[in-house]
Parts: C-alpha cells; sequence; structure tokens
C-alpha cells in the first residue's frame, strides 16, 4: 500500500451517517481536500436498483466537481457503502470503475479503500484533527 488516505475522525463519522441514513440504499459521496480529507459531500444515489448499486446522479456530481475546483479543493476519493456486505470492491465496483481516485468501501466489517479496476488498497489514515 504506498498511498494513503488521510482522513479526520469527525469527517469518517459524518461519511458513516450518511450512509447509515441511507440504508438500506446504497448510499454515495466524494471526499474532498488538500492533503487530507477536509469536506464530505453526500450525493444522491441515481442507480436504477439503489439497494445493490450506487450510481452519483450526474448533475449533481457535476456542480459538486466545479465546486470543488472554485474551492480549490482536490477530489480525493469517492465513497459508497455496501449495507448488506463487506467492504470489499464488487464485480460491479471493478468493472464501472473510471477515477483514478481510492473508492472507499463501507461494508458491515468495516471500511477500506482501493484503486479500481485494479483492486490494489489503500491505506485510511484516521487522525483526530
Amino acid at each position: 500500500m504506498s498511498q494513503v488516505l488521510y482522513v479526520p475522525r469527525r469527517l469518517l463519522e459524518e461519511t458513516r451517517a450518511h450512509l447509515q441514513g441511507e440504508a438500506p440504499r446504497e448510499g454515495v459521496g466524494l471526499w474532498a481536500g488538500r492533503r487530507e480529507v477536509e469536506r464530505v459531500i453526500p450525493l444522491p444515489n441515481a442507480h436504477p436498483q439503489p439497494l445493490t448499486g450506487y450510481l452519483a446522479e450526474p448533475l449533481a456530481l457535476l456542480r459538486a466537481l466545479k465546486e470543488l475546483e472554485r474551492e480549490g479543493l482536490s477530489l480525493l476519493a469517492i465513497y459508497h457503502s455496501h449495507p448488506r456486505g463487506p467492504a470489499f470492491p464488487s464485480p460491479t465496483d471493478l468493472r464501472e470503475a473510471r477515477w483514478r481516485v481510492p473508492y472507499v468501501i463501507f461494508g458491515t466489517d468495516g471500511v477500506r479503500a482501493f484503486l479500481l479496476p485494479e483492486g490494489q488498497e489503500v491505506e485510511i489514515h484516521v487522525s483526530e484533527g
């Protein structure tokens, strides 16, 4: 694991709260910042089968990316949940991966991050900040 995601505990918990609020549907959103996660950006899940898949609503995603650019922040990761499964990429996650940032998966067994479609795990370093 050469790449590391740095996230303050409060933003990790904010993300977890967003995803718990979406259950039993999968939730999706973005982590943005400079060197560490500074913002959690929940996005609507527009997937036709939201109980088993996620698709960030395209206009909301575009608006979020433009806002980040204006604020001088970078997209650090895309997060989503597996409300009924492990924090491990599904075959669909691998097939649909398009972004060159880590994909953070919140599952029934915790949270993990991966570069997809390669499947290389990325360390998540949680700070108390």
